[in-house]
Order: C-alpha cells, then structure tokens, then sequence
C-alpha cells in the first residue's frame, strides 16, 4: 500500500513558514512609482556631492522636492537651518519623517504633501532635488517665476533635459527651452550621474545641474509672455530661416493680424479691413503629431524633425485635415489690415534686424531681444 505524500514544515518551495507572508508584505511595501518618477538615490557619494555643491550655509531654508526615502534630506539637514521637503506620496512622507524620528533634526524639518507645481511655496534660500523627470520644465520655470527665486537650485534632471537646458546657439539640442532659461538664470552642468545609481534604475542617464535665477538689475525687463510667444514663432521649426517661420505660414499670420487688431482697438488706432482680392490660400501639410519640450516634461525625442509647432496651430491643421483631407485649399478675403502685417513682419525681419535669412537655431538671446523690440515698435505684440 502507498504512502500519502505530506508536506514538509520547513519546505521553503511550498511557503509553509509562517514567516514567508511576512516577509512577502514586508518586500512590497515599497513598490517605487516609477510612473511619477520615483527612482531613489541609493549612492552616498553621490548624494554628498549634489550637497556640497549647494554651498549651504547655516542660515539657509532648503525646499527638496520629492525626498523619497530621506538620502538627501538627511545630508541637507546636517549643513541646513531647515528642509521643506515636499512629496507626491503620502508612503514617501511618512518614510522620510519616520527615518527622523527622534532625532534631533526631526525638529528642522517640514513636511508639505502634494504636487509641488501646485502648491504655494514658503520662502526659501536653496532648492535641491532629484527631480522626477515627467515635472523638469515645470519645476524649472516655478522657481525662476518667483517673487523671490531662491539663490541657488541644484537640480537632478534627464541627461538630455539638462543638455538642453545648457545648449548654446548652433548646438544641435538647443532649442527654446534653452533660450528661455538662460534668459531668466545662469546655468551651469555640474556633475553625470549614472543610471545604476539609482533604485529601481531608469532607463536614461543623468545629470546635476545648478541654476542661479539673475537678480536685481540682470533680471530681464522683459514680460515672459511676449518673450516666450514669440520665441514659439521663431522655434516652430528651428533650422528654417526666420522668413519661412513667420511668413511662410498662414496660422502665424493669422493669429499675428489678430493681436494686431487687439493692439488697435487698445490703443484707438483705426484698422482698414477693406477688401483688395480673394486669395486661394497656400496648400496645409498635416505633420506628424509631436509636443514640445515644455509640455513632455523632460521625456524628449531626440531627431531634429521634432514637431515644435504651438499647440494652436497643430490643433487647427488637425482640424483642416479632418474637415478636407490631409491637404486643402480654401478662399480666403485679403484686406488691407492683413497687407499690412504682412509688410510689418517683412520690415521688421529684412530691414529692421536683417535677420531675415537666420535660423533660429543659430540666433541668440540679443537677436531675439532686438527682434522683439522691433515687433513692438510695429504694434505687433505676442501676449
């Protein structure tokens, strides 16, 4: 007769050990988000470099934004008067505040939960983060547009991100971004930082960088949103000349005849919409669909061909392709208002500036201040 089979007590295959849930539950309790960015420093020489780079004084209150398990926090609270340290994850939050429980630095640290691009910062002296890579651009302009910026911001961004953040004129990755930030800060890249630095490790590499707002008679006395709608403009394909971005396409005029028009009834200056001719409009090329760096959030593309239009005017060629086809053509009434701003933005791009046969790719931020000085003389405004 047979022997019935029975279980082993100790049988580690069959997860009889009234330990092994335990230990299951205990192995998952921090599963890292990586769909918000959640890749925790691990190395602590790293960790002590991005510190001492911030140059903390005694006196500094420090924002961290998303201080995971605490690697930095800790380090920063050593050298700081205080850390705000703000988190997406409550699990995180609680991490970090209980791995200073009963410490003395448990005092000199603050806890704000939620979205950091959303919330109403206190004042602070430095900002240091590991920053999870789906907020780079936001978090980069947040800081830079604030009534008091901090002094110095050492930021972990996506290798790439922050190549672009640096690039200069003629440099194959600068772009918009590029020229708005440097615009508003001085930007420096300190450090790489390898992905298997990082638990669970991303999929791209990293760098730090630093970021020091310009202050006082350096800040730019310009308004950002006639900077940086006209920067749209000019970077909606980037290796096209100047003539072609803005003359060559009929939803830059348009929309630049309608701020026209704005800018005449603010300022009581008659607009002559008289009729000169009915004019068959150019052919549109759907292109394919593509974001711009400010809106991936540091997820970027690498080709050139990047579709960097605005995100009106792929909105209306989709519309136009939908309605007609990939290609279409439609009559349009040409007044002497739209006449007008033609030969606005032709002074302005050949006369004025000479900028006409440039790219933006290869201009820099003097040419696109003297080009949006010009556009305002003419009445011609982006905001």
């Amino acid at each position: 007769m047979g022997k019935l089979k029975s279980n082993k007590r100790n049988s580690a295959a069959t997860g009889s050990s009234p330990y092994s849930k335990a230990q299951t539950t205990t192995n998952n309790v921090f599963k890292f988000n990586t769909n918000v960015g959640q890749h925790i420093l691990k190395n602590p020489g790293v960790a002590e470099a991005i510190v001492a780079k911030a140059n903390l004084k005694p006196s500094d209150v420090v924002l961290e934004v998303g201080p995971g398990t605490g690697n930095l926090t800790v380090r920063i609270l050593e050298k700081a008067k205080k850390v705000i340290a703000v988190e997406l994850d409550p699990r995180m939050a609680a991490e970090v505040t209980k791995r200073l429980q009963g410490r003395t630095e448990q005092k000199k640290l603050e806890v704000l939960l939620g979205d950091v691009i959303k919330t109403e910062l206190p004042h602070f002296d430095v900002c240091i983060s590991n920053t999870p890579y789906q907020i780079s651009s936001p978090l980069v302009f947040k800081l830079l547009a604030l009534p008091n910026p901090p002094r110095t911001s050492i930021l972990m961004f996506q290798r790439e991100f922050a190549l672009r953040l640096t690039a200069r004129p003629g440099d194959a990755l600068y772009c918009r971004l590029s020229v708005n930030a440097q615009f508003w800060a001085k930007i420096t890249h300190i450090m790489k930082v390898g992905k298997n630095n990082f638990r669970p490790p991303p999929q791209v590499e990293s760098s730090v960088v630093r970021i020091e707002p310009k202050l006082g008679s350096e800040r730019p006395g310009v308004s950002w949103d006639e900077w940086d709608g006209m920067l749209r403009i000019c970077f909606v394909r980037k290796n096209k000349t100047l003539r072609a971005s803005w003359l060559g396409t009929k939803e830059v005029l348009a929309m630049v005849e309608r701020n026209y028009r704005v800018w005449c009834a603010m300022n009581n200056v008659a607009v002559d919409d008289t009729v000169i001719a009915e004019e068959e409009e150019m052919e549109v090329d759907e292109c394919p669909g593509g974001t711009e760096e400010e809106e991936w959030g540091g997820i970027m593309d690498m080709d050139e061909e990047v579709d960097e239009r605005p995100s009106f005017f792929k909105e209306e060629a989709e519309r136009l392709s939908k309605a007609n086809g990939t290609k279409t053509k439609s009559k349009k009434k040409k007044t002497r208002v739209a006449e007008l701003v033609r030969e606005k933005i032709r002074k302005v791009l050949e006369d004025v500036t000479e900028l006409a046969d440039q790219r933006a790719a290869k201009c820099d931020e003097n040419d696109f201040l003297r080009l949006l000085s010009a556009f305002n003389n003419e009445g011609i405004h982006f905001a």
